[in-house]
């Protein structure tokens, strides 16, 4: 099963390799939530996820919690008994191999930022382009 962290690893979990989907949300929530211009989200049942260590939970909206490591601050879970019920989102960045599920769908495009649209583009580096 893939497991994963929070930046300074108080918070580890595992959770299914088969999840019912991975996707890339544009939602400008989450992008408030994370500062990242999108997120990847696994999403499955909360009783096939493990989770060591006690995360802060923020309540977003009226049903949205969203659970991150009070230490660090690493953004890792999402909760939703309104939409998801008996279901944890899973930010999948944080797996220790983020490659192990194939990411299958993007949701909330309708919200995504403009620039990200073309964002696969533009000239990409292996690491930072040495300064001009």
């Amino acid at each position: 099963m893939p497991t994963g962290q929070c930046h300074c690893g108080a918070i580890r979990y595992e959770m299914p390799a088969e999840p019912i989907y991975h996707a890339l949300c544009h939602c400008s929530d989450c992008r408030r939530a994370t500062g990242a211009p999108t997120v990847a989200w696994a999403l499955a049942p909360k009783d096939a996820v493990t989770i060591q260590g006690d995360a802060k939970v923020y309540a977003s909206s009226e049903h949205a919690r969203r659970h991150f490591c009070g230490q660090c601050g690493s953004s890792l879970f999402y909760t939703n008994e309104v939409v998801f019920p008996g279901m944890i989102d899973v930010q999948t960045a944080t797996l220790d191999d983020p490659d192990i599920i194939p990411l299958g769908l993007q949701v909330q495009v309708a919200e995504r930022i403009g620039w990200m649209a073309h964002a696969h583009e533009l000239p990409a580096f292996e690491r930072y382009p040495a300064a001009p």
